[in-house]
């Protein structure tokens, strides 16, 4: 079945670090294209980070070298690991997996098919 459970989130100063884990099922895990979207009140939802199975990884330009997303295959868990956290981090952020490999698992992919309920990441200046 499909399972996405998003966790680590939480409230930190400008400069932190927060570590972002999202569990999946076995079905979900095994998707090509698994990422990490943010989205915060009245705009659009962003990709941040995206992974393949095939172990390539994208990134917005805004979180480059802060942000490393990850997988761990034992665990069934998708990670992003957030440093040097700025107040414009601050949102929602949701875990989100695809199957399809029609579309590049780039931050820019608007068909996503499955998603986690989101994890809030405040961070304050």
């Amino acid at each position: 079945q499909v399972q996405l459970v998003e966790s680590g989130g939480g409230s930190v100063q400008a400069g932190g670090s927060l570590r972002l884990s999202c569990a999946a099922s076995e079905y979900t895990y095994s998707m090509y294209c698994m990422s990490w979207f943010r989205q915060v009140p009245g705009k659009e939802r962003e990709g941040v980070a995206t992974s393949t199975t095939g172990g390539w990884s994208n990134y917005a330009d805004s979180v480059k070298g802060r942000f490393t997303i990850s997988r761990d295959n034992a665990k069934k868990t998708l990670y992003l690991q957030m440093n040097s956290l700025k107040p414009e981090d601050t949102g929602m952020y949701y875990c989100a997996a695809d199957p399809r490999t029609s579309r590049p698992c780039t931050v820019g992919r608007r068909e996503i098919d499955y998603w986690g309920q989101g994890t809030q990441v405040t961070v304050s200046s």
